[in-house]
């Protein structure tokens, strides 16, 4: 097998590891509070994150503390509203609105890092948000008790402008640091910020909720070794093109696992938002993100 072809294998297996990962996350939602399983989640990071740290003698403080510390800060507030739209919206409208996260780093990138903006991403910005519109559904689109909740579905977007924050950060990062310095420290913010939560809301999980709590830190932790390896492999921009494979993921398993239904507004918005996110990702400049999903 080819190099490409190993690429595209890795890629595929990462989507449907993040896939397979949100359908622990949904199936947990309804009992679990959100920060009790991301703080399970951080901790199985964390242990796993550790032992490769030392296997390879690695500092695990690294150089840049300070935004080490606001990585793992945007990566936490990101993963909490992305885990509760999860558990609050059906699985692909959830996930579909955490993919217009691309914009967001695009938009961030030029102001942060002073990336110019092309003219294909000044053309994404505006059609990703035309579907998200579609997507969201307000009460001024299409037919109305159609849309989505509204509050869980601004949650959903927050979540998309906190990961595209800790994807900025990465990229700065990636010059000075070791991509697992870099996921350390999202633990090591996550388990303090989630702890009082799970002190008092927490729930004692039952025998199967401990298997799905696995699920989360485990496919979350395979979702991250393939979709590094296909980044090795592949141009970032192909890359990335190729991961969007997760949301036909997470709207197959929403069919099958939680017999969600999708309209044609919502379809038809997601394909806006994915088109804008590959706009997004084939015209943006070099330094790929290679910490994805955190």
């Amino acid at each position: 097998m080819g190099n490409a072809q190993q690429g595209v294998r890795a890629l595929v297996l990462s989507g449907l590891a993040f896939s397979l990962m949100t359908v622990c996350v949904k199936q947990l939602g309804g009992r679990l509070p959100v920060e009790e399983i991301v703080f399970v989640r951080a901790v199985i990071s964390l242990a796993i994150t550790t032992v490769a740290i030392k296997r390879l003698g690695l500092s695990p403080w690294g150089q840049n503390r300070v935004g080490l510390l606001v990585r793992g800060t945007a990566g936490t507030v990101a993963l909490l509203c992305f885990f509760y739209a999860i558990a609050a919206l059906p699985l692909g409208a959830a996930t579909v609105l955490q993919y217009t996260y691309p914009t967001f780093t695009a938009a961030a990138a030029a102001l942060l890092l002073k990336e110019q903006l092309g003219r294909l991403i000044l053309l994404a910005l505006p059609l990703g948000w035309i579907g998200v519109v579609m997507v969201v559904q307000p009460g001024w689109v299409g037919q109305a008790g159609e849309g989505l909740a509204m509050g869980p579905a601004l949650v959903g977007v927050a979540g998309a402008f906190f990961t595209a924050m800790a994807y900025v950060c990465v990229r700065r990062l990636s010059i000075t640091e070791h991509p697992l310095v870099i996921i350390f420290y999202f633990p090591l913010i996550s388990i303090p910020v989630t702890l009082p939560g799970v002190i008092h809301h927490g729930v004692m999980p039952s025998g199967m909720e401990w298997g799905w709590l696995l699920g989360v830190g485990v496919l979350t932790q395979l979702g991250q070794i393939w979709i590094t390896e296909g980044l090795r492999r592949l141009p970032a921009g192909q890359a990335t093109t190729i991961n969007y494979v997760q949301v036909v993921f997470a709207a197959l398993w929403g069919w099958l696992w939680f017999n969600e239904q999708i309209n044609g507004t919502t379809a038809w918005g997601g394909v806006l938002i994915l088109g804008a996110s590959l706009i997004s990702a084939r015209s943006r400049l070099k330094s790929p993100i290679t910490d994805a999903q955190d």
